[in-house]
């Protein structure tokens, strides 16, 4: 059975074990430690306007989503800051029910729009187009390395 539930700070535990493996692996192969995780989620939590939801399936965490929403001259819109689904059962539509109930509550909240970052070319970026996501020809993302 699943269950959709809210994150709070009881939770973020479970989060962190989860992001540390999904995000340690293919394909991202990233190197994040519990420290470095435990800030990342922890700060995303503390964000004014935070909003994320786990999921649950027969009492086990198997993903969640989370991001914050900012006002803009247009209204509100929702920055999705993640989106981790147990490696080992990707692809079999537990990405698409978070991405759903998120839409539904953001629509509730009457938020106009939803943006966020993906790599190029991967799976992740064909999970959004997918479920209708498109890229935004009107933004580019710039970046500069400081030493």
């Amino acid at each position: 059975m699943e269950e959709i539930v809210p994150i709070t700070v009881d939770t973020i535990e479970q989060c962190i074990e989860l992001y540390i493996s999904v995000f340690n692996s293919e394909p991202w192969n990233e190197t994040w430690t519990y420290p470095s995780a435990k800030e990342r989620l922890t700060d995303l939590l503390d964000t004014p306007k935070f909003l994320g939801f786990l999921l649950y399936e027969k009492g086990d965490l198997i993903g969640f989503i989370a991001g914050h929403s900012k006002k803009s001259y247009a209204g509100l819109t929702f920055y999705l800051a993640e989106l981790c689904i147990n490696n080992r059962i990707q692809g079999k539509g537990y990405g698409t029910k978070l991405l759903i109930c998120l839409e539904d509550e953001l629509q509730k909240r009457d938020i106009q729009s939803l943006y966020l970052l993906t790599a190029n070319g991967g799976t992740a970026e064909m999970f959004y187009l997918k479920n209708g996501y498109e890229t935004n020809e009107n933004r580019v993302v710039m970046r500069k390395t400081l030493k």
